[in-house]
Protein backbone atom coordinates (compact mmCIF):
# COMPACT_ATOMS: atom_id res chain seq x y z
CA UNK A 1 0.00 0.00 0.00
CA UNK A 2 0.92 3.78 -0.93
CA UNK A 3 1.10 6.12 2.12
CA UNK A 4 1.75 9.81 2.57
CA UNK A 5 3.89 10.87 4.43
CA UNK A 6 2.31 13.71 6.86
CA UNK A 7 5.23 16.49 6.49
CA UNK A 8 5.51 18.37 9.87
CA UNK A 9 7.91 20.77 8.97
CA UNK A 10 6.27 22.26 5.76
CA UNK A 11 2.91 22.15 7.76
CA UNK A 12 4.96 23.69 10.96
CA UNK A 13 6.22 26.38 8.73
CA UNK A 14 2.66 27.19 6.91
CA UNK A 15 1.74 28.11 10.93
CA UNK A 16 5.03 29.94 11.86
CA UNK A 17 4.39 32.12 8.57
CA UNK A 18 0.74 32.96 10.19
CA UNK A 19 2.37 33.51 12.94
CA UNK A 20 4.17 36.56 11.74
CA UNK A 21 2.09 38.07 9.73
CA UNK A 22 -0.28 38.21 12.65
CA UNK A 23 2.34 39.03 14.72
CA UNK A 24 2.79 41.94 12.03
CA UNK A 25 -0.90 42.88 12.05
CA UNK A 26 -0.52 43.33 15.98
CA UNK A 27 2.84 45.27 15.97
CA UNK A 28 0.91 47.73 13.38
CA UNK A 29 -1.33 48.81 16.26
CA UNK A 30 1.43 49.14 18.39
CA UNK A 31 1.42 45.60 20.32
CA UNK A 32 4.74 43.41 20.86
CA UNK A 33 3.89 40.18 21.59
CA UNK A 34 6.44 38.83 23.95
CA UNK A 35 7.18 35.73 25.47
CA UNK A 36 9.36 35.19 28.75
CA UNK A 37 11.33 32.06 28.65
CA UNK A 38 12.90 30.70 31.81
CA UNK A 39 15.24 28.01 31.85
CA UNK A 40 16.34 26.47 35.69
CA UNK A 41 20.02 24.56 35.42
CA UNK A 42 22.06 23.56 32.39
CA UNK A 43 19.97 20.61 30.81
CA UNK A 44 21.70 19.78 27.51
CA UNK A 45 18.18 18.59 25.79
CA UNK A 46 16.18 21.66 27.71
CA UNK A 47 19.02 24.09 26.44
CA UNK A 48 18.37 23.04 22.82
CA UNK A 49 14.45 23.29 22.54
CA UNK A 50 15.19 27.07 24.43
CA UNK A 51 17.46 27.89 21.59
CA UNK A 52 14.93 26.52 19.70
CA UNK A 53 11.92 28.45 21.14
CA UNK A 54 13.93 31.71 20.70
CA UNK A 55 15.03 30.89 17.44
CA UNK A 56 10.91 30.45 16.81
CA UNK A 57 10.28 33.79 17.97
CA UNK A 58 12.70 35.60 16.11
CA UNK A 59 10.96 33.87 12.81
CA UNK A 60 7.72 35.04 13.61
CA UNK A 61 8.67 38.46 14.94
CA UNK A 62 7.64 37.43 18.77
CA UNK A 63 10.26 39.16 21.08
CA UNK A 64 11.80 36.78 23.75
CA UNK A 65 12.85 37.30 27.22
CA UNK A 66 15.29 34.94 28.66
CA UNK A 67 16.01 33.83 32.21
CA UNK A 68 18.43 31.45 32.61
CA UNK A 69 18.76 30.49 36.19
CA UNK A 70 21.29 28.66 38.14
CA UNK A 71 20.91 24.96 39.39
CA UNK A 72 20.97 25.95 42.78
CA UNK A 73 18.17 28.49 42.08
CA UNK A 74 15.20 27.45 45.30
CA UNK A 75 11.96 27.17 44.70
CA UNK A 76 10.98 30.84 46.19
CA UNK A 77 13.37 32.36 43.73
CA UNK A 78 11.50 31.19 40.86
CA UNK A 79 8.09 31.67 41.93
CA UNK A 80 9.17 35.19 42.70
CA UNK A 81 10.51 35.59 38.80
CA UNK A 82 6.63 34.17 38.06
CA UNK A 83 5.12 36.63 40.02
CA UNK A 84 6.99 39.63 38.64
CA UNK A 85 6.27 38.61 35.20
CA UNK A 86 2.34 37.72 35.85
CA UNK A 87 2.54 41.32 36.85
CA UNK A 88 4.26 43.00 33.94
CA UNK A 89 1.72 43.53 30.84
CA UNK A 90 4.32 43.44 28.45
CA UNK A 91 4.80 40.02 28.91
CA UNK A 92 1.99 38.11 26.79
CA UNK A 93 3.47 34.10 27.61
CA UNK A 94 5.93 32.86 30.36
CA UNK A 95 7.01 29.30 29.46
CA UNK A 96 8.95 27.61 31.94
CA UNK A 97 11.00 24.71 30.74
CA UNK A 98 10.87 21.58 31.96
CA UNK A 99 12.32 18.97 33.60
CA UNK A 100 13.01 21.10 36.49
CA UNK A 101 15.54 20.40 39.21
CA UNK A 102 14.61 18.12 41.96
CA UNK A 103 14.76 21.19 44.87
CA UNK A 104 11.25 22.46 42.88
CA UNK A 105 8.01 21.54 42.57
CA UNK A 106 7.16 21.25 39.31
CA UNK A 107 3.33 21.42 39.89
CA UNK A 108 3.61 24.34 42.11
CA UNK A 109 5.42 26.11 39.06
CA UNK A 110 3.01 25.67 36.76
CA UNK A 111 -0.02 26.37 38.54
CA UNK A 112 1.83 29.79 39.83
CA UNK A 113 1.88 30.93 36.11
CA UNK A 114 -1.20 33.06 35.41
CA UNK A 115 -3.25 31.37 33.73
CA UNK A 116 -4.08 33.79 30.57
CA UNK A 117 0.25 33.31 30.03
CA UNK A 118 0.02 29.92 30.33
CA UNK A 119 1.33 29.30 26.86
CA UNK A 120 2.29 26.15 27.37
CA UNK A 121 -1.08 24.63 27.99
CA UNK A 122 -0.34 22.66 31.22
CA UNK A 123 -2.14 24.55 33.54
CA UNK A 124 -4.99 22.78 35.51
CA UNK A 125 -7.54 25.58 35.06
CA UNK A 126 -6.11 25.76 30.96
CA UNK A 127 -6.61 21.44 30.83
CA UNK A 128 -10.13 22.24 33.02
CA UNK A 129 -11.32 24.44 29.82
CA UNK A 130 -10.54 22.15 27.52
CA UNK A 131 -12.34 19.73 29.42
CA UNK A 132 -15.07 21.71 29.22
CA UNK A 133 -14.74 23.27 25.63
CA UNK A 134 -14.25 26.61 27.02
CA UNK A 135 -11.42 29.00 25.70
CA UNK A 136 -8.17 28.57 27.24
CA UNK A 137 -4.44 27.79 25.94
CA UNK A 138 -4.08 23.88 24.58
CA UNK A 139 -1.34 22.24 25.41
CA UNK A 140 1.01 22.47 22.03
CA UNK A 141 2.12 18.63 21.06
CA UNK A 142 -1.71 17.40 21.08
CA UNK A 143 -2.37 21.06 19.54
CA UNK A 144 -0.22 19.84 16.60
CA UNK A 145 -1.39 16.81 16.44
CA UNK A 146 -4.39 17.91 15.16
CA UNK A 147 -3.36 20.42 12.86
CA UNK A 148 -1.43 17.61 11.19
CA UNK A 149 -4.37 15.84 10.69
CA UNK A 150 -6.45 18.43 9.46
CA UNK A 151 -4.18 20.43 7.26
CA UNK A 152 -3.24 16.96 5.79
CA UNK A 153 -6.79 16.70 4.74
CA UNK A 154 -7.38 13.79 7.32
CA UNK A 155 -10.75 13.48 8.49
CA UNK A 156 -11.40 13.15 12.11
CA UNK A 157 -15.25 13.25 12.36
CA UNK A 158 -16.79 9.97 13.14
CA UNK A 159 -13.60 7.88 12.83
CA UNK A 160 -11.86 5.47 15.71
CA UNK A 161 -9.04 7.13 17.15
CA UNK A 162 -7.23 5.83 19.32
CA UNK A 163 -4.49 7.27 21.73
CA UNK A 164 -1.50 5.06 23.53
CA UNK A 165 -0.64 6.90 26.57
CA UNK A 166 -2.06 8.82 29.14
CA UNK A 167 0.21 11.70 29.75
CA UNK A 168 -1.24 15.45 31.11
CA UNK A 169 0.81 16.90 28.47
CA UNK A 170 0.09 14.46 25.54
CA UNK A 171 -2.48 11.75 25.59
CA UNK A 172 -5.45 13.72 27.56
CA UNK A 173 -4.86 16.33 25.89
CA UNK A 174 -4.89 14.34 22.89
CA UNK A 175 -7.91 12.18 23.43
CA UNK A 176 -10.10 15.47 24.59
CA UNK A 177 -9.22 17.19 21.24
CA UNK A 178 -9.73 14.63 18.49
CA UNK A 179 -13.35 13.81 21.09
CA UNK A 180 -13.84 17.96 20.17
CA UNK A 181 -13.65 16.98 16.37
CA UNK A 182 -16.48 14.71 16.58
CA UNK A 183 -13.85 10.81 16.33
CA UNK A 184 -14.84 7.92 18.96
CA UNK A 185 -11.98 7.93 20.83
CA UNK A 186 -10.78 5.88 22.77
CA UNK A 187 -7.30 5.86 25.79
CA UNK A 188 -5.11 3.25 26.11
CA UNK A 189 -2.06 2.47 28.22
CA UNK A 190 0.43 -0.01 29.67
CA UNK A 191 -2.63 -1.55 31.78
CA UNK A 192 -4.95 -2.34 28.79
CA UNK A 193 -5.68 -5.75 28.96
CA UNK A 194 -5.14 -7.09 24.70
CA UNK A 195 -3.40 -3.82 23.81
CA UNK A 196 -3.11 -4.86 20.21
CA UNK A 197 -6.05 -5.72 19.46
CA UNK A 198 -7.25 -2.28 20.79
CA UNK A 199 -5.09 -0.25 18.80
CA UNK A 200 -5.95 -1.94 15.64
CA UNK A 201 -9.71 -0.88 15.68
CA UNK A 202 -7.88 3.01 15.23
CA UNK A 203 -8.56 4.55 11.86
CA UNK A 204 -6.67 7.16 13.03
CA UNK A 205 -3.55 6.06 15.96
CA UNK A 206 -1.63 8.30 17.90
CA UNK A 207 1.27 6.83 19.69
CA UNK A 208 2.89 8.66 22.60
CA UNK A 209 3.74 5.65 25.37
CA UNK A 210 7.77 6.69 25.83
CA UNK A 211 9.46 3.32 24.40
CA UNK A 212 11.41 3.01 21.21
CA UNK A 213 9.68 1.26 18.05
CA UNK A 214 7.32 -0.18 20.76
CA UNK A 215 4.46 -0.10 17.87
CA UNK A 216 5.07 -2.37 14.98
CA UNK A 217 3.08 -3.80 12.34
CA UNK A 218 0.77 -6.01 14.45
CA UNK A 219 -0.74 -3.52 16.33
CA UNK A 220 -2.29 -1.19 13.34
CA UNK A 221 -4.82 -1.99 10.78
CA UNK A 222 -4.70 -1.93 6.93
CA UNK A 223 -5.19 1.86 5.54
CA UNK A 224 -4.66 3.57 9.56
CA UNK A 225 -3.26 6.96 10.08
CA UNK A 226 -0.57 6.58 12.49
CA UNK A 227 0.77 9.73 14.43
CA UNK A 228 4.16 9.12 16.30
CA UNK A 229 5.18 11.38 19.22
CA UNK A 230 7.95 9.71 20.70
CA UNK A 231 11.54 10.61 20.20
CA UNK A 232 14.32 8.72 21.18
CA UNK A 233 18.01 7.74 19.65
CA UNK A 234 18.40 4.10 18.68
CA UNK A 235 21.63 2.15 19.84
CA UNK A 236 23.60 3.92 16.44
CA UNK A 237 22.44 7.51 17.98
CA UNK A 238 19.63 7.94 15.23
CA UNK A 239 16.22 9.51 15.89
CA UNK A 240 13.00 7.42 16.33
CA UNK A 241 10.01 7.07 17.55
CA UNK A 242 7.24 5.15 19.09
CA UNK A 243 6.56 3.29 16.08
CA UNK A 244 8.57 0.60 14.14
CA UNK A 245 8.58 3.03 10.87
CA UNK A 246 9.73 0.79 8.28
CA UNK A 247 7.43 -2.31 9.41
CA UNK A 248 4.14 0.29 9.94
CA UNK A 249 4.30 2.58 7.62
CA UNK A 250 3.90 -0.21 4.34
CA UNK A 251 -0.10 -0.83 6.29
CA UNK A 252 -0.58 2.68 6.75
CA UNK A 253 -2.54 5.10 4.65
CA UNK A 254 -0.74 8.24 5.80
CA UNK A 255 1.84 8.45 8.83
CA UNK A 256 4.12 10.73 10.32
CA UNK A 257 8.40 10.40 10.25
CA UNK A 258 10.55 11.17 13.41
CA UNK A 259 12.54 13.49 12.83
CA UNK A 260 10.01 15.74 10.87
CA UNK A 261 7.04 14.96 11.96
CA UNK A 262 5.15 16.08 15.06
CA UNK A 263 8.88 17.61 16.80
CA UNK A 264 8.05 20.84 14.83
CA UNK A 265 4.44 21.39 15.17
CA UNK A 266 5.23 21.10 18.84
CA UNK A 267 7.31 24.68 18.82
CA UNK A 268 4.41 26.29 15.75
CA UNK A 269 1.77 25.82 17.78
CA UNK A 270 3.54 27.15 21.19
CA UNK A 271 3.92 30.74 18.53
CA UNK A 272 0.11 30.42 17.88
CA UNK A 273 -0.24 29.96 21.77
CA UNK A 274 1.78 33.07 22.01
CA UNK A 275 -0.10 35.26 18.78
CA UNK A 276 -3.33 33.79 20.04
CA UNK A 277 -2.75 35.08 23.98
CA UNK A 278 -3.27 38.59 23.11
CA UNK A 279 -6.82 38.16 22.12
CA UNK A 280 -7.46 35.34 24.70
CA UNK A 281 -6.34 37.12 27.68
CA UNK A 282 -9.47 39.44 27.19
CA UNK A 283 -11.75 36.32 27.46
CA UNK A 284 -9.79 34.16 29.95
Amino acid sequence: MSYQIIDGKAISKQIKEECRLKAERYKAQGIEITLAVIQVGSDPASGVYVRNKKRACEECGIKSLSYELPEETSEEELLSLIGRLNADREVNGILVQLPLPEQIDEDKVIQAIDVAKDVDGFHPMSAGALCTGQKGFVSCTPAGIIELLKRSNIEISGKECVVAGRSNIVGKPAALLLLRENGTVTLCHSKTADLKEVTKRADILVVAVGRPKFITADYVKEGAVVIDVGIHRNENGKLCGDVDFDSVAPKCSAITPVPGGVGPMTIAMLMSNCVASVDLSKDI
